[in-house]
């Protein structure tokens, strides 16, 4: 039974993109375990969907709105009264330190709890692949939580990594559904050639995807993570 002057409110900085947030509002809903509105989680969704690009201002080091707006975002949550923020967007994760630091409320860490749930559901993971935009593979975020834990990350090929980005931004991004020869391509590599047990969709964009295909057992989905993260964090039952 769960007691509802329990629940916590999750604030949602949301928008990056807007079509991911939806997707992500309506995993919180699929899968908490309630049986009325009010075994539902509280959320406050800010989707600021003119957030400067995070690939973009990463890749060209032209940030400082970025983070004034990353900032100014979690700090709205907070006084809003969320007791736990999510972020459904794998890059932004780059700046998690400056929006940490912004608030006294803890900021769920979507890199870092996707790294510690693949290496409990994959026992005895060795190597795990990176699928994610080209600023989450440059920033190693990724990669630095991977080497945390003791695994080893890999990176697509240059020319997979092209096909990661346009699925992301072409497809995705403008509304399509994204080509399944591309992503199997991606995921055959990773997996058959370099040899990933797990291979991680790093990028909101990429769990859109697997909302419209199916996708192979090895590729575990860090938008799920952070679904069944904010449900737990906020009080309620993940089912």
């Amino acid at each position: 039974m769960i007691n509802f002057g329990k629940l916590k409110t999750l604030g949602v900085l949301g928008g990056l993109g807007p079509q991911a947030t939806d997707f992500f509002y309506n995993g919180v809903i699929e899968h908490t375990d309630a049986s009325c509105d009010q075994e539902h989680i509280d959320m406050i969704i800010l989707s600021h969907a003119t957030t400067p690009d995070r690939t973009e201002a990463i890749m060209t080091g032209n940030d400082e709105e970025l983070i004034r707006s990353l900032v100014e975002d979690v700090q709205m949550l907070e006084r809003a009264g969320a007791a736990n923020i999510a972020i459904p967007c794998n890059t932004s994760h780059y700046y998690y330190q400056q929006m940490q630091a912004a608030v006294h409320i803890p900021i769920i860490h979507m890199v870092r709890e996707s790294v510690r749930y693949a290496r409990e559901k994959y026992e005895g993971v060795q190597r795990i692949g990176i699928m994610g935009t080209d600023g989450t593979i440059s920033t190693g975020i990724y990669d630095e939580e991977c080497k945390r834990v003791g695994v080893t990350p890999v990176h697509p090929s240059p020319q997979r990594q092209k096909d990661v980005m346009h699925i992301i931004y072409d497809e995705i991004k403008a509304g399509e559904r994204g080509s399944r020869h591309l992503f199997n391509g991606v995921v055959d590599e990773l997996n058959r050639k370099m040899g990933c047990e797990v291979i991680i969709l790093a990028c909101t964009e990429l769990s859109v995807y697997k909302h419209f295909h199916n996708v192979p057992d090895c590729c575990l989905d860090a938008m799920d993570v952070l679904i069944r993260e904010s449900i737990l964090r906020s009080g309620a039952v993940y089912q």
